[in-house]
């Protein structure tokens, strides 16, 4: 081999400093070059966002990450309790009056109960009717499963019109929006299932 040929004053070795780097997110830690490879959740008021951090970094993340950090206990307590009906609206009995389905001329109770195949609509104490003799009961609606799911996601029962319906979805609405809850998103999943179930309702011709 001859050390003196021209073929190797061609070649030309890239100096170190401008070897390719690592494409990709950087890991977000103050200081750290490592690559960002993995996300941790920026928390409360903040859902759907994340940080991107290098494994070590992300483990001493999670490892300090508290959701309810900044809340008082009563918040906490107040946020808990909510979860147990998964944020959804609740109504003591007879204040919901979009569910109500009783007649105009029915006096009213101090009670309420579920029927939804109307049996128990129009009895009187025992098992007796009030019914007058020859009069049809009116034939409810036949919804779909979709429908249904719907309307128990908006609070509402298979009887609800349209008029209850865009009631019921305005007031959802504006209790479930990030605006009216001073900036709190943790309530969007919510507000996404109620306006999801508004759109198969008016698809299906409801409101």
């Amino acid at each position: 081999m001859d050390l003196n040929s021209r073929l190797f004053d061609s070649i030309r070795i890239k100096p170190a400093s401008e070897e390719t780097k690592e494409t990709g997110p950087v890991c977000e830690s103050p200081g750290c070059s490592h690559p960002g490879l993995y996300r941790a959740p920026k928390g409360r008021k903040a859902e759907g966002q994340y940080w991107r951090f290098c494994m070590d970094h992300v483990r001493a993340y999670n490892a300090a990450y508290n959701y309810f950090d900044g809340m008082n206990d009563a918040a906490v307590q107040a946020y808990q309790k909510d979860a147990i009906i998964g944020h959804r609206p609740t109504w003591a009995m007879g204040v919901n009056k979009a569910g109500d389905t009783r007649p105009s001329n029915e006096p009213p109770r101090d009670w309420a109960y579920v029927d939804p195949l109307g049996i128990l609509r129009g009895a009187g104490v025992g098992g007796g009717s009030r019914r007058a003799p020859g009069r049809e009961e009116p034939e409810r609606p036949r919804r779909s499963g979709a429908v249904r799911k719907a309307l128990d996601v908006m609070g509402l029962d298979e009887n609800a019109d349209a008029a209850a319906i865009k009631a019921q979805y305005k007031v959802l609405v504006k209790r479930f929006h990030p605006d009216a809850n001073g900036g709190d998103r943790s309530f969007e999943d919510r507000l996404r299932d109620i306006i999801r179930a508004h759109d198969v309702l008016r698809a299906a011709g409801l409101c």
